[in-house]
C-alpha cells in the first residue's frame, strides 16, 4: 500500500504537495471513483486517474538543469498560450518544473518527474537555499543591505533574514531559504532597491554554471546527491 499523493508525485505528475491539491479538488479517481481524502492508500493493480487520463509510475527518473530565459513562464500547461519552460526541453519524457521563476525572472530552474526529489527540494523544513543576483541602477546603502538581511515585510508577509552583499557595480547578491510569489523582487521594492534585472545561480549546491540561456543539461549524479 502507499498514500496517493506519493503515488501521483512517483509517476511524475507533480509533487505531493501539488497531488494534495489535486486529490481535493476532486481531480482524482482511484478505481474510476473520485477520491478527496488526502489519506487514501493505493495498491498493487488500482488504476488511478489524474484528470481523468490513467497515470503510471515512471521506469527512468529525470533530472534536468535549465537556464530559463525571460518570457518564459514556469508551467507545464499555459492557458493564455504564453511560451512554457517545457517548450525549451527537447526530450522525449513528461517532466515539471520544480518551484516557480516568474516570467521575467531568469537562471537556474530545475525539472523532473521524480516527486520525491522534488519534495526534498521544496519542503521548508528543508531550507533549501537559493541564490539571486539583482542588477540594478541605483547606489545600493550599507542600510539597505543591513534590512536585507533583517527581514522586510513585502506586504502580507515579513521575510526571514536574508544574505545579501555587493557583489559588483550595481549587482547585488541575495540568498533567502524560502519561496513566496515574487520575493526578491518585493524585498528589493521594500527596501527602494530599484530591479533592473533578476537572475537564480543557485539552488542549495546545484550551479548554473556556464549554461547558456535557453539550453539545459541533466544533472550528474554528484549534483542529485547534494540534495
Amino acid at each position: 500500500m502507499e498514500r496517493l499523493n506519493k503515488y501521483i508525485a512517483s509517476c511524475g505528475i507533480c509533487s505531493r504537495r501539488k497531488a494534495d491539491e489535486l486529490i481535493e479538488s476532486g481531480k482524482v479517481k482511484v478505481n474510476n471513483q473520485v477520491v478527496t481524502n488526502l489519506g487514501q492508500q493505493v495498491a498493487d493493480g488500482d488504476i488511478v486517474k489524474v484528470e481523468d487520463k490513467v497515470i503510471s509510475k515512471e521506469e527512468k527518473k529525470v533530472y534536468i538543469i535549465l537556464n530559463k530565459p525571460k518570457g518564459y513562464v514556469t508551467t507545464n500547461s499555459e492557458q493564455f498560450n504564453r511560451k512554457t519552460v517545457i517548450d525549451l526541453v527537447h526530450e522525449n519524457v513528461r517532466v515539471y518544473p520544480v518551484g516557480r521563476l516568474d516570467m521575467y525572472t531568469e537562471g537556474l530552474l530545475i525539472l523532473t518527474n521524480d516527486g520525491e526529489f522534488s519534495n526534498k527540494l521544496m519542503h521548508p523544513k528543508n531550507k533549501i537555499e537559493k541564490t539571486y543576483v539583482v542588477t540594478t541602477d541605483t547606489n545600493v546603502t550599507k542600510e539597505q543591505l543591513e534590512n536585507l538581511r533583517n527581514g522586510v515585510d513585502i506586504g502580507d508577509y515579513f521575510t526571514k533574514p536574508a544574505k545579501a552583499k555587493m557583489i559588483g557595480n550595481n549587482k547585488v547578491e541575495i540568498i533567502i531559504s524560502e519561496g513566496k510569489n515574487r520575493q526578491v523582487r518585493r524585498m528589493c521594492e521594500s527596501v527602494g532597491i530599484n530591479l533592473l534585472n533578476l537572475r537564480r545561480t543557485k539552488i542549495g549546491k546545484i550551479e548554473l554554471g556556464t549554461l547558456q540561456t535557453g539550453k539545459y543539461r541533466y544533472l550528474t549524479e554528484e549534483e542529485k546527491n547534494m540534495i
